[in-house]
């Protein structure tokens, strides 16, 4: 009987093919491609998810064994129907790294090297210098986060002379950084830093871990970045914090309320950058995601577990 990899979208043929070569059991399908009810009941895995399938899935002994997540953050599937009906769920943790480690050096290096100032300078034909000039040796940079994407930008920042201090859920030590901390020292540490940068997923602890205590706790000089879950930053505080000049800069590519509306207030501010959710945009990027899933892919037809990025389903990481 011929089982189905379900997917959100396509991928090239090459990638098929691959399939086919691991186990020709399987049978690589769009939602279009299920015309009827019995159709579903051959899906054994998907590649992605839309809320439309869960009806159709999610139930007693659905055939359903494991879900492929096309992103690295899963708040936004239904962790507890997952692991009511025993399904597996891996996501594409790694996949991103470089794009997003790339994206926050940038940030670092236009926000201290004034970039941003003479951008807005040259708008008006204003020859005017920055006020404020930084190597990156001598910033204190707060990595909240230290999975593949945070290691990545530890190992960029050592190359600059800059060893980032890091945040996890235990404080376990981590290579590139030169030290870390739990999670519960957050806020302690951030008071000692020139940049925070968030990089954690959604979960009941990180919601709105970024309020209005946290951000006037920070240093009034301090830069604060956001490239993890857009619902672990209180908007509205993060505006006030801005408009108050509690803190210097924010770069934010990642937000409660995607789009951000256009007459949201922060459009209006001056000291921040708004990037609409692109951080992740990688190059190459299903020959990285299919690396993935097919080294999973493999372990899966042969001992039904799998290798890479299996998520908890308790913790939703």
């Amino acid at each position: 009987m011929t089982k189905y990899i379900l997917s959100d979208r396509s991928f090239r043929d090459e990638f098929l093919k691959q399939i086919q070569k691991i186990d020709s059991n399987y049978q690589f399908v769009l939602e279009d491609d299920l015309t009827n009810s019995e159709d579903w009941q051959n899906v054994e895995i998907t590649i992605g998810w839309k809320k439309s399938w869960d009806e159709k899935l999610l139930y007693e002994k659905t055939p359903l064994k494991w879900v492929q997540s096309i992103s690295a953050g899963v708040d936004y599937l239904p962790l507890d129907q997952f692991r009511n009906y025993n399904i597996k769920l891996t996501n594409s943790s790694g996949v991103h790294a470089q794009a997003i480690a790339d994206h926050l050096l940038a940030i670092l290096f236009m926000q201290n090297r004034g970039f941003f100032s003479a951008i807005e300078n040259q708008r008006h034909a204003k020859w005017e210098m920055a006020d404020n000039y930084m190597n990156p040796q001598d910033l204190r940079i707060l990595i909240v986060g230290t999975g593949k994407i945070g290691q990545r930008l530890a190992s960029y920042l050592n190359f600059f002379e800059n060893q980032p201090i890091g945040i996890n859920t235990n404080g376990r030590t981590m290579e590139d950084f030169k030290n870390t901390f739990p999670l519960h020292q957050l806020e302690e540490q951030a008071t000692m830093s020139d940049v925070v940068i968030n990089i954690l997923p959604l979960t009941d602890d990180t919601y709105h871990l970024y309020n209005k205590e946290f951000f006037q706790n920070m240093k009034d000089s301090a830069t604060f970045i956001n490239v993890g879950r857009g619902p672990s930053v209180d908007t509205q505080a993060l505006h006030q914090a801005l408009q108050n000049n509690e803190i210097a800069f924010a770069a934010i590519d990642v937000f409660e309320q995607e789009p951000l509306p256009a007459d949201h207030p922060l459009w209006s501010l001056k000291n921040i950058l708004i990037t609409p959710h692109i951080s992740g945009f990688t190059p190459h990027f299903q020959k990285k995601f299919m690396a993935i899933f097919f080294d999973n892919f493999t372990k899966f037809i042969k001992e039904g577990s799998l290798t890479e990025n299996e998520v908890s389903l308790a913790s939703g990481y």
